[in-house]
């Protein structure tokens, strides 16, 4: 079988596990500007620069990897959210784009593989692609509604770059997460079928928006119906929220979703919100205690965590959903279904 085949096979007898946040973890090992730097030369700070670690200190993120699939994850993350032409910019590193990513896949691949091989459970690599720091749906300067930063070539370039080189090194899917506007999402998507279509083998796309206010839109203002709309063409493997607030905020969006969905649904919410230092305050259990919760609706396929979210997290929300039966996908009628900000169902 192919990994889709497998993961999906997987996904109709239990709900499965993805990991929890890196940003928190590599932040644990209170690294200095030296350790991101690792001896190569910059003409800028790295501190902060998480995705250069696969190339200065790759062993950082092969033990963040091994303890959250020793925690119970089915599929971990590349350590790639950033490592982006765009993104790497900040940092002086945009040269280094493709080989952090194959980098990251490879530190992933090996430890997702080793896994397996201790316990006979099936592991999957997701390539993790974030929204970089640009938008295609906005103007950053309100003096001029039509001025934007990139356009759509330019978005599509920069993600084929960042996924002809993940799926060099091995991912099963590609990952577009924390998608705060609709376009860019469908920039990365395409990048990824041409990436995928080049490297002649299939790999599946996995879409996850973040909500951006309590109105439940993302930045581009879309609701997660509205979304879905637009991106269903795209066929992804599983379709999602992650980031945004905490599970028990996030719960009324995730059921519209899933309520209308006809693929898998994979959740990740923060360890609540971050309070006044930017710390996440959330313990294991009390995250697990309100993801629970969206067991009652049946609402989930795939769970995670997103901020905030450690190993500790991960093994307590796998517990809390270990005997639980995954969403059943919905059986949809066929309709012409339209998307603005707002969803539109054409009538018969």
């Amino acid at each position: 079988m192919s990994p889709a085949e497998k993961l999906k096979s997987i996904a109709a007898t239990r709900i499965m596990m993805l990991d929890g946040g890196y940003g928190t973890q590599i932040q644990a090992h209170r690294l200095e500007e030296a350790d991101f730097r690792g001896g190569m030369e910059f003409t800028h700070d790295q501190k902060g620069n998480n995705d250069i670690l696969a190339l200065t200190c790759p062993s950082v993120i092969a033990g963040i990897h091994r303890a959250y699939l020793d925690a119970g994850s089915d599929i971990i993350e590349t350590n790639t959210f950033s490592a982006n032409r765009i993104s790497q910019a900040d940092y002086g590193a945009e040269h280094l784009v493709r080989e952090i990513n194959i980098e990251s896949a490879r530190v992933a691949r090996e430890e997702a593989d080793a896994a397996e091989a201790r316990d006979g459970k099936p592991r999957f690599v997701a390539g993790a692609i974030g929204p970089t720091n640009k938008t295609l749906s906005l103007s950053p300067d309100v003096n001029d509604p039509g001025f934007r930063e990139v356009d759509f070539d330019t978005m599509r370039d920069v993600y084929r770059e960042q996924c002809d080189a993940l799926v060099e090194g091995g991912v099963d899917f590609i990952l577009i997460e924390t998608i705060f506007d609709t376009l860019n999402a469908k920039a990365a998507a395409m990048a990824a079928r041409d990436a995928a279509e080049a490297a002649g083998r299939e790999v599946p796309i996995m879409l996850s928006m973040t909500i951006t206010d309590m109105a439940g839109r993302n930045l581009s203002g879309h609701t997660v119906e509205a979304f879905w709309h637009a991106v269903r063409h795209i066929k992804p493997l599983t379709v999602g929220l992650n980031c945004s607030f905490g599970a028990d905020l996030l719960r009324p969006h995730l059921a519209a979703l899933a309520r209308q969905a006809d693929t898998l649904i994979m959740a990740y919410p923060n360890a609540g919100l971050p309070n006044d230092l930017g710390q996440y305050d959330e313990l294991p259990e009390h995250t697990a205690k309100l993801i629970g919760q969206w067991l009652e609706d049946g609402q989930i396929n795939v769970v995670g965590g997103c901020c905030g979210t450690t190993p500790a997290h991960i093994g307590a929300i796998a517990r809390a959903v270990a005997s639980a039966p995954p969403r059943a996908i919905p059986a949809l009628p066929v309709q012409t279904r339209l998307s603005g900000l707002e969803p539109f169902t054409m009538a018969a």
